[in-house]
C-alpha cells in the first residue's frame, strides 16, 4: 500500500477520534455539579376546624360545633423542628381568629375594692318573746296584727285567771291583819308581782277592797309586733308565748362573704354601702363579726355591720352593696395575675406563657395567693416581664390538646394529634343548663362545680347559660353536680333550687320572673 492511501485513511479517522475526544470534554458530567432542588407544590394545604371543647370534633370549613354550638376554631399544626417540644405554636391568622391576647406580668399593690352584696337583718339581740306569767283565758286581744308598735306597759290582752282571783283574796285577807303580820300582806303583793302586774294594779286591789275576774296583760318591753300566737278565746299555760315583739332601732346588715375573699377582710375594718332603698344616701360602718364556718348550702359566710335606725327608715330585708377597699402591710411588691389568664383543674392553676419563638406558648403551672379585684396575687411560677395568654386560652389550650402538648388535660405528653386522649378513660365531657344572670353568677357557679370532687375544669357561658365541664365519672356524676349547683341557689335542667337557697342570693342574681 503507498503512503497516498494510508495517508487518505488516517485523516477522517483522526477527525473521528477528535470530535469524540471534544464531546468527551464538554458534556461528561462533573461528581462535584449541585443537585437540583426539589419541586415545591403549590396546592394550598387543607384546613382543618374544631372545637375548644371538643377536639374530636374536625370540619373542613368554620361553623358550629355540633354538641355545644360553640365557633369553631382553625387547626393549625406546630412549626416543625421548634426548640421547645412541649410548647404550641400558632400563626397570627390563628392568634387574630381565636380573638387570643398576650400581656406581661407586672408587678403590683396587692388591694384592691372588694364588693360585697348583703341584705338588713333583724338584730338578733333584740328580738324578744312577749309571755304569759299566769295561766288564764284570753278574753280579747288589745293587739291583733303583726306590725303594730306597742310601748313598754302598753296593754297586749285581756284575760280571765282563777289563779289571779284567789291571788286578790289572799291579799285582801292579809290587809286585815296588816298590823300585827305585815310580813304576810307583803308576800301576797309580791306574789302578784311575780305575775307581772303593775305597782298601780296592785294599789287599785288594795284601795277599792274589790275583786278583779279579768285583768290586762301588759307589755315588758317596746318594739314591733313581728308574730302573733294566740287568738281570743285561747286558754294560756304559765310561759305560753304570746306576741314575738322586736326593737327595731338597731339592725345588722349582713353581707355575702365567699371564702376566696375571707382572707383580705377582718373585724375592725371599715366599709362604706348603700341601700338600693334609699339611694340618696351613703353609709358607713365597722365589720363588728365575720361567721367563724361557712355555710354548707350558700357557701358563703356573714360579715356584719351594726346600725342605728332610730328614724325607721330602714327595714329588714332590703338590699345592701358594700364596697371594702383591702391591703395588706408589705403587700405592694407582689405579681397580679389577671383572672382570665387561669385555667382551672381540680388543684392546679395553670397559666399558658409566651416563648421566644412569636406566637409560641406553652403551659406552666402556678401557685396562687389572695383574689384581689380582677386578678390574683402570683405566689409561685411566674417572674416579672413573663408574657401570659390573658384572652383565648381555651382556644390556645384546645390547639395544644390535638396536637399532643402539655395542656390541661395532658400535663406531659409527645402523642401525634390523632392519638391524643385523655389519660384517665373515665374522664368525660359533660355540659348543664344552668340559670344566672350576672359575672357573680359566673363565679360562683364556676367555682361550687370546680370545687366539687371529680370535676377537672368547669366554665359557665353567661349568654348561653350553660356550663361546659370535664370530670372523672368514677369520681362524681352529673346528678350530683347538678344537685350541687341547685344547693347554691342556681336552676339546672335537672335540678330546682329551693326557694330559700335562690332567695339568699344577691339581688342581681335572682333570675327568676316574678
Amino acid at each position: 500500500m503507498n503512503k497516498q492511501k494510508i495517508k487518505s485513511i488516517l485523516y477522517p479517522v483522526g477527525l473521528l477520534l477528535a470530535g469524540l475526544l471534544l464531546g468527551w470534554l464538554l458534556f461528561h458530567p462533573s461528581s462535584e455539579s449541585p443537585t437540583l432542588p426539589e419541586a415545591k407544590s403549590d396546592l394550598p394545604k387543607e384546613e382543618v376546624w374544631t372545637c375548644s371543647m371538643h377536639p374530636q370534633i374536625r370540619k373542613d370549613k368554620p361553623g358550629k360545633c355540633p354538641i355545644c354550638a360553640m365557633d369553631l376554631i382553625r387547626l393549625h399544626q406546630s412549626t416543625p423542628g421548634m426548640s421547645n417540644d412541649q410548647a404550641i405554636h400558632l400563626t397570627p391568622e390563628a392568634i387574630r381568629t381565636a380573638g387570643i391576647r398576650s400581656s406581661t406580668v407586672t408587678k403590683g399593690k396587692a388591694s384592691g375594692e372588694l364588693r360585697l352584696f348583703g341584705k338588713v337583718e333583724t338584730d338578733e339581740r333584740q328580738v324578744r318573746n312577749q309571755v304569759a306569767y299566769i295561766g288564764g283565758r284570753v278574753e280579747k286581744l288589745l293587739v291583733s296584727y303583726t306590725g303594730e308598735q306597742v310601748r313598754k306597759g302598753d296593754p297586749l290582752a285581756i284575760i280571765y285567771s282563777p289563779e289571779l282571783v284567789t291571788a286578790q283574796q289572799e291579799l285582801l285577807e292579809s290587809l286585815r291583819s296588816d298590823k300585827d303580820h305585815p310580813e304576810i300582806t307583803e308576800a301576797a303583793r309580791q306574789k302578784l308581782r311575780q305575775w307581772k302586774l303593775g305597782e298601780d294594779q296592785i294599789h287599785e286591789i288594795e284601795t277599792t277592797g274589790k275583786i278583779k275576774t279579768e285583768w290586762e296583760i301588759r307589755a315588758t318591753f317596746s318594739g314591733i309586733v313581728t308574730s302573733r300566737r294566740i287568738n281570743n278565746g285561747d286558754y294560756l299555760s304559765p310561759g305560753a308565748v304570746l306576741f314575738e315583739i322586736t326593737d327595731l332601732s338597731r339592725l345588722w346588715v349582713l353581707f355575702d362573704l365567699y371564702e376566696q375573699d375571707m382572707p383580705r377582710l377582718q373585724t375592725g375594718d371599715r366599709i362604706a354601702y348603700s341601700i338600693q332603698a334609699l339611694p340618696e344616701k351613703q353609709f358607713e360602718g365597722v365589720l363588728r363579726f365575720i361567721d367563724p364556718v361557712i355555710d354548707p348550702t350558700t357557701r358563703v359566710a356573714r360579715a356584719r355591720v351594726e346600725i342605728h335606725n332610730d328614724q325607721g327608715h330602714i327595714k329588714p330585708g332590703m338590699f345592701v352593696t358594700g364596697w371594702v377597699t383591702s391591703g395588706k402591710s408589705g403587700a405592694s411588691d407582689k405579681l397580679i395575675l389577671p383572672k382570665s389568664a387561669v385555667l382551672w383543674t381540680g388543684k392546679r392553676s395553670l397559666v399558658y406563657v409566651g416563648q421566644k419563638e412569636a406566637g409560641t406558648f406553652r403551659l406552666r403551672e402556678v401557685q396562687l395567693g389572695a383574689s384581689i379585684g380582677s386578678g390574683y396575687v402570683v405566689t409561685d411560677g411566674l417572674k416579672e416581664g413573663d408574657t401570659i395568654v390573658t384572652e383565648g386560652t381555651f382556644a390556645v389550650d384546645a390547639s395544644a390538646q390535638l396536637e399532643g402538648k402539655s395542656s390541661m388535660m395532658n400535663q406531659e405528653s409527645s402523642l401525634p394529634p390523632e392519638a391524643v386522649t385523655p389519660s384517665d378513660p373515665a374522664v368525660k365531657e359533660g355540659h348543664l343548663h344552668v340559670a344566672g344572670n350576672c359575672d357573680m353568677c359566673k363565679e360562683r357557679i364556676e367555682k361550687v362545680a370546680a370545687g366539687q370532687k371529680g370535676v377537672l375544669s368547669a366554665v359557665w357561658d353567661k349568654q348561653q347559660k350553660i356550663l361546659r365541664f370535664r370530670y372523672q365519672s368514677n369520681l362524681i356524676s352529673e346528678n350530683t353536680l347538678s344537685a350541687a349547683l341547685a344547693g347554691a341557689g342556681h336552676d339546672t335542667e335537672l335540678d330546682k333550687a329551693s326557694d330559700a337557697a335562690y332567695s339568699a342570693l344577691p339581688e342581681c342574681c335572682l333570675y327568676r320572673t316574678p
